[in-house]
């Protein structure tokens, strides 16, 4: 595998730093529609209980409360110090687990919990750990060997008796959000996190036995620059945290309010921005960690880097996972499920969320059927964000299409990037050389037939650098 210091071109970074899709979808959420209601979810349940061989069940669970703001926060979240909120809200997800549970068949086991948000945390461990008894009673878990209970921390509300508590809960794995350990741009973002409490909960999860720690750092925060990043880095990369997940700040204040209180005159420069991410190449570079993609590094030995040696890595809602085979099933307020070929989602606003709970429906806001195409697509742009390359004699005979001829405009879309060396192409695949591994989502917007109404009529998309 190429260094990582060979990922980094500032001069095709800088070319190519355009709005465009994640890709933890396709198609993506802007293409979902109202049109696609309860009775489509349970039809969608029904159909994959019927697949010869039962595909195992991914659970995500959306805890929207936090006590305070982070300004550069997008995520769907609720601001609140209530902690009665907390427990109002488990009781209707309750609710939504028993309803949303009868659809699945129980020979159809639980491999993966994750609980994100908002703050997790927000919760006490001893509600967390009801959580989990819950979804062990209405669902069918896997083995311990083969069940991944993952969990988004925020250090400053938890204590390391408490990391142990979670792992008694079940929890093995854990994401500990820092984003910078400067002073001052810990108090432009308002989240003032100390360096003590941070490490404190990285050497709990190890100590209690969880199997892996991920710590979520950003570039491009205001106040940043490239002697505090470096100092971040370095405090970080000496607790060895096994996977990390190094995120552009996309400042988009017209679609996040919190984002409105950030000075635009404080936000690092363009050149600022490219070096800090540099710095963060250079740095885990030289730790020994490995891109796995999408602004995600992992460890050599980790069960993501290993997955995509095994070309099995895959890529949803949560992320990179190695539960390629699994469905996708979202609890909460604007929780997204991806059943067999249908995706659907939760109502964003926790009111509504409530009233269908309280009306005894499953709370689902939009979703989509995905036609033949979209499948095809779907899994040529998992692969590209998964694997950079794609077979196209593999692709052709999973999906029964003469690759080069169905995709002939995406190939032709694709040559301008070879030109300028991101991808290299063969008669038989392709792959993002080098260079083209930080700009996959570049590649993939070659593959998507939605994008040129999508970036029309919602330009809500972030920048690819």
């Amino acid at each position: 595998m190429a260094s990582l210091s060979s990922l980094f071109d500032p001069e095709l970074l800088r070319r190519y730093d355009t709005p465009g899709p994640r890709y933890t979808s396709y198609p993506t959420a802007p293409q979902f529609s109202p049109g696609f209601q309860e009775a489509d979810l349970r039809e969608m349940a029904a159909i994959t209980n019927g697949d010869p061989i039962p595909r195992p069940l991914s659970l995500y669970l959306h805890i929207p409360f936090c006590t305070s703001p982070c300004f550069y926060c997008g995520c769907n979240r609720i601001i609140t110090r209530d902690t009665a909120r907390g427990a109002a809200y488990l009781t209707r997800l309750y609710r939504e687990v028993a309803m949303t549970s009868a659809l699945f068949d129980r020979d159809r086991d639980v491999e993966q919990v994750h609980f994100g948000g908002g703050t997790p945390n927000f919760l006490s461990p001893a509600q967390i750990a009801e959580v989990m008894d819950v979804l062990r009673r209405q669902f069918s878990f896997a083995p311990a060997s083969r069940l991944d209970c993952s969990i988004e921390l925020d250090p400053r509300f938890i204590t390391p008796d408490e990391v142990g508590e979670l792992a008694a809960a079940g929890f093995n794995r854990a994401s500990l959000g820092v984003q910078d350990f400067d002073p001052d741009v810990q108090r432009a973002v308002n989240r003032i996190q100390s360096v003590e409490q941070t490490l404190a909960i990285i050497e709990a999860c190890r100590t209690h036995g969880l199997q892996s720690v991920n710590v979520d750092l950003i570039y491009g925060l205001p106040k940043q620059s490239l002697e505090g990043f470096s100092r971040t880095l370095d405090i970080t990369l000496e607790a060895r945290p096994d996977r990390l997940a190094i995120y552009s700040y996309a400042h988009l204040p017209s679609m996040f309010r919190p984002q409105q209180r950030i000075n635009a005159d404080d936000l690092p420069s363009p050149e600022v921005k490219l070096g800090l991410l540099q710095c963060a190449i250079d740095k885990l570079g030289e730790a020994g960690y490995v891109y796995i993609g999408m602004d995600h590094f992992a460890l050599p030995g980790d069960s993501l880097a290993l997955a995509q040696q095994r070309a099995d890595l895959h890529r949803n809602f949560m992320g990179y996972t190695t539960h390629a085979e699994s469905d996708l099933l979202g609890l909460g307020v604007s929780a997204i499920s991806h059943i067999g070929p249908s995706f659907s989602q939760n109502p964003r606003d926790l009111g509504s969320w409530e009233q269908a709970i309280d009306q005894g429906h499953l709370p689902v806001w939009r979703g989509m059927r995905l036609e033949e195409d979209d499948v095809i697509r779907a899994d040529v742009i998992q692969r590209l964000m998964c694997d950079g390359a794609l077979d196209y004699r593999d692709l052709g005979r999973r999906h029964v299409i003469d690759f080069t001829a169905y995709f002939a405009d995406a190939l032709a879309h694709l040559r301008p990037l070879e030109d300028d060396g991101l991808v290299e192409l063969a008669p038989d695949g392709l792959r993002a050389t080098s260079h083209g591994r930080l700009l996959l989502r570049i590649i993939a917007m070659c593959f998507d037939r939605y994008l040129p109404t999508a970036a029309a009529s919602t330009p809500r998309f972030s920048r690819t650098v």
